[in-house]
């Protein structure tokens, strides 16, 4: 059947773009360079169990609960070291700036194979194109950084929109700044109820980019699996 698409909508972390190195290393390597000695897999550790505390504590970077996303941010990256045997506050705050700043940039990410040239496909067959991401609002900086940003009409983070995925209506404000209605979209993404199954529940088309051999997953009719995203084009070219 054809699809009869005018918009795509982007997930970005582990979609298009990936940290180049696990959190813990590159938080203890700025340790490291700051005189402090820090173990990578147990600052990694911390980090997990701080970053979900956060996330259940203050949702979508504190958003509505007076907090800005940098406060917030800056508050798990001292948590972490806290947790991982740091206790001068003044360290910890310069850790925490520079981290946050190093973050920005494309020394921390990297675009994943085929994202540049997928992309620059979908625009050349004239498709409309938006970022839909759960994501603070460095992300417009960090996709000019790695050289994406120019594929995309509009960036919408979660943080902008005031929901996060599953949450149907940060589709819908994507969908509006498409200018499109949902059946005339389709998401791109990796996580299957944040992305595939919520853009689903929102009207739109959606494919689920899911390596292969990645384990089982919950049941995904192939034709919406991308095993990686070069497999899109076959799924949408006109």
């Amino acid at each position: 059947a054809m699809l009869r698409l005018r918009l795509l909508t982007w997930d970005v972390k582990d979609t298009l773009l990936r940290l180049r190195q696990p959190v813990g290393q590159s938080y203890a390597a700025e340790a490291r360079a700051q005189g402090l000695q820090v173990q990578p897999e147990a600052l990694g550790r911390s980090f997990r169990e701080v970053y979900g505390a956060q996330s259940r504590r203050f949702p979508n970077y504190g958003h509505g609960q007076g907090l800005s996303s940098r406060q917030w941010w800056l508050d798990v990256i001292k948590q972490s070291f806290r947790l991982s045997g740091v206790q001068d506050e003044a360290a910890l705050t310069k850790l925490a700036e520079k981290l946050y700043r190093d973050y920005c940039s494309s020394r921390n990410w990297e675009a994943l194979p085929g994202a540049a040239e997928t992309l620059s496909r979908c625009r050349e067959l004239g498709f409309r194109m938006g970022v839909v991401s759960n994501f603070d609002n460095r992300l417009e900086v960090i996709l000019s950084q790695c050289d994406l940003r120019h594929h995309f009409e509009f960036v919408l983070t979660s943080e902008a929109a005031g929901f996060a995925k599953p949450d149907g209506r940060i589709f819908e404000q994507a969908l509006r700044l498409g200018g499109v209605r949902p059946e005339q979209a389709a998401h791109i993404g990796d996580d299957y109820s944040r992305d595939y199954r919520a853009a689903r529940a929102a009207g739109m088309h959606s494919f689920l980019l899911r390596p292969a051999g990645q384990g089982e997953g919950p049941e995904v009719p192939p034709e919406h699996v991308l095993p990686t995203l070069s497999h899109l084009l076959a799924r949408i070219e006109k």
